[in-house]
């Protein structure tokens, strides 16, 4: 099935996996809505610079996803959602024993719950048009845990838990529901990290990329938006129909140990 003029719906996606996912869809012939908190002219330009690179319909709602009632409004105003890539998330890193409860409860909102209300107002639509993809983009932590890291890693957990009811609930459907699981990916958010971990460590670039950041993946090398781009392009493809209810991993190995 060809899956040009089907609309995406993409949380979180004024930057990093979430615009690397937009790029890879628009320019497969997609119309995308990119989704964030903010209402700034940039992004409203970042939808017409992509529109006008593709030939495609791009729009920008703004959407405060710690908020359930918003989760559900921006489908709506979207007014299409063939396909639903959940990506919206923050993180925090501390003890449980001192993890601020503000910092937990806004982590499972963003992470998780927003995942479940944008996809219980979705699924009526592509039940509507006979075709959907729900692609939720977990992580490594989805699978694997971390110390200090309890809201995120349960945030995680919990959004491949709630992917595979979504497919089994779908299941004689033709709409199908995935998880990516990313390891670290080459954001501009990581990059800023990089100097800082120079620093700290007093390591060359590539040291400290490979025995700090990237001391848990194996293959010692980012995974990139575009390579996730390119994974969420292919559940969406008729290759991917009969794949739902699973987790693929993009983590040069993180989950094989």
């Amino acid at each position: 099935m060809a899956l040009t003029g089907k609309t995406a719906v993409i949380t979180g996606s004024n930057s990093g996996i979430g615009l690397g996912i937009a790029r890879s869809f628009a320019a497969a012939g997609l119309n995308v809505v990119l989704n964030s908190y903010t209402d700034r002219k940039e992004d409203h330009a970042l939808a017409e610079e992509l529109a006008k690179a593709h030939g495609v319909d791009v729009r920008y709602i703004k959407a405060d996803l710690a908020k359930g009632d918003e989760a559900r409004n921006l489908i709506e105003e979207a007014g299409a959602c063939d396909i639903l890539v959940n990506n919206a998330g923050i993180q925090h890193v501390a003890g449980i024993d001192e993890f601020p409860t503000a910092k937990w409860d806004a982590i499972i909102a963003i992470n998780l719950s927003s995942a479940f209300h944008t996809t219980a107002a979705a699924l009526p639509m592509m039940r509507k048009a006979g075709w959907g993809r729900v692609i939720n983009i977990a992580s490594a932590h989805g699978l694997r845990a971390s110390p200090y890291k309890s809201a995120y890693v349960a945030a995680k957990h919990g959004i491949v838990g709630m992917t595979k009811v979504v497919a089994l609930e779908t299941a004689q459907e033709p709409i199908t529901a995935n998880a990516i699981c990313p390891g670290y990916v080459l954001t501009p958010l990581v990059e800023e990290q990089i100097p800082d971990t120079m620093k700290k460590y007093d390591m060359d670039r590539e040291t400290a990329i490979k025995e700090v950041l990237l001391d848990r993946q194996p293959s010692k090398e980012f995974a990139t938006t575009d390579q996730l781009g390119g994974t969420a392009l292919f559940l969406c493809s008729d290759h991917a129909a009969q794949i739902t209810g699973t987790t693929i991993s993009v983590d040069g190995g993180w989950t094989a140990m």
